[in-house]
């Protein structure tokens, strides 16, 4: 069955999707929301709350609630190679994945600057205005970068033997994962580029069936290893920090790119890939949100500045014995309210939007099309 892109969903078609990697998708967001409960909110500055005290009890459990971002994106990244493969990208589904963005962009932003809680400026909203200003840690702006480069890769990695595609794997994991694991070696990243070694990764998965990715047995097993492995080392980098000074509890999972990173985010998603659930469209539905939800709640460092710290007060609970239960409510919230907000705008603004575009997508595709085949009959080009 041909899916659609993660993020990029063809929301119409809920019913088709597969729920096992759309509950999947429901977790991984929710993970990557608590990540940024605990590093969006001050919690984690220098010589502050966890940093003054990292093996409290509070500090632990903020530190193991909070780990899980980097992996989390990573899983989204999977999926999105594991079907794309063997899809197709079309200019419908890059003007929804735009659309989306630049909507919350601006809606968000203007409601800021109306409100009087950000100063207006013209170059807030140049900002606000180019897609793509950054890639090298913005996800949104990468991954649309990203998202053109599909169609190429897909030339690569459908006509590469496996043994080429391997080789491949054994070259982009030692310059990215070794280099950005091992200390004292480092590796300069973007997320674009990163995403394209998760896309060989996740293709080759596709493409080349063998018995092992089929064993959802075997993926539980190295789920729950590679998980116990990640927070051991957020507790022996958190009682390292004490010791050495720089040292990041996050250490070995703070980047996409570190082992552990990868190993538990490609467990986890050949785990849910092999779970057996029928289809719920529930489940399908809300799913169908978790990339709203990713671009409202951590849309600006306004937004990120209104939520965490002035809102819901992350800071001011750290010494509370309610705080446990603070960020879990907190994390939960967040998501069921954006969650909510997205679907919204699918159903009253998107579908209806879309509706009435799609003929003249259809047309600016074909003639987009005709022209470049004119252009390289012209030059000779094959």
């Amino acid at each position: 069955m041909e899916r659609e892109v993660l993020i990029v969903n063809e929301k119409s078609n809920i019913k088709k999707r597969e729920s096992n990697l759309e509950l999947f998708r429901i977790i991984v967001m929710i993970l990557i929301v608590a990540h940024h409960y605990v590093v969006n909110s001050s919690l984690m500055a220098d010589g502050e709350m966890i940093m003054s005290n990292p093996l409290s009890w509070r500090s632990i459990f903020l530190l193991l609630f909070g780990a899980w971002g980097k992996i989390g994106i990573n899983c989204f990244v999977l999926i999105t190679g594991y079907f794309m493969c063997k899809s197709k990208i079309t200019l419908k589904k890059f003007c929804k994945l735009l659309f989306e963005i630049m909507f919350y962009r601006i809606v968000i932003s203007s409601i800021f600057w109306i409100s009087g809680y950000s100063p207006f400026s013209f170059k807030g909203l140049i900002k606000v205005l180019i897609p793509i200003m950054t890639i090298g840690d913005n996800f949104a702006s990468a991954f649309l970068v990203f998202f053109l480069t599909i169609p190429f890769l897909n030339i690569l990695v459908r006509n590469l033997k496996e043994r080429q595609h391997i080789l491949l794997l054994v070259l982009s994991f030692f310059l990215y994962v070794f280099l950005g694991t091992v200390p004292y070696f480092s590796v300069t990243m973007n997320y674009v580029s990163w995403f394209i070694v998760l896309y060989f990764i996740s293709s080759y998965i596709s493409l080349h069936s063998k018995r092992i990715f089929e064993s959802a047995k075997v993926w539980g097993v190295a789920s729950i290893i590679c998980i116990l492995l990640s927070v051991g080392s957020v507790v022996a980098c958190a009682w390292a920090s004490t010791r050495f000074d720089g040292l990041s509890p996050f250490y070995f999972v703070t980047d996409s790119n570190t082992f552990l990173a990868v190993a538990t985010g490609l467990s986890l998603f050949m785990f849910f890939k092999n779970i057996k659930m029928k289809p719920n469209r529930f489940i399908n539905a809300v799913a169908a949100t978790t990339f709203g939800v990713l671009l409202i709640h951590a849309n600006s460092d306004a937004m990120r500045q209104w939520l965490w710290v002035d809102l819901l007060k992350n800071v001011n609970m750290y010494s509370s014995s309610w705080m446990p239960l603070h960020a879990i409510g907190s994390v939960i919230g967040v998501f069921v309210v954006c969650s909510i907000i997205d679907f919204i705008r699918i159903m009253l603004i998107e579908r209806p939007f879309f509706k009435l575009i799609n003929p003249a997508l259809d047309k600016i595709s074909i003639w987009g099309t005709n022209t470049y085949d004119k252009f390289c009959n012209r030059f000779n080009i094959e």
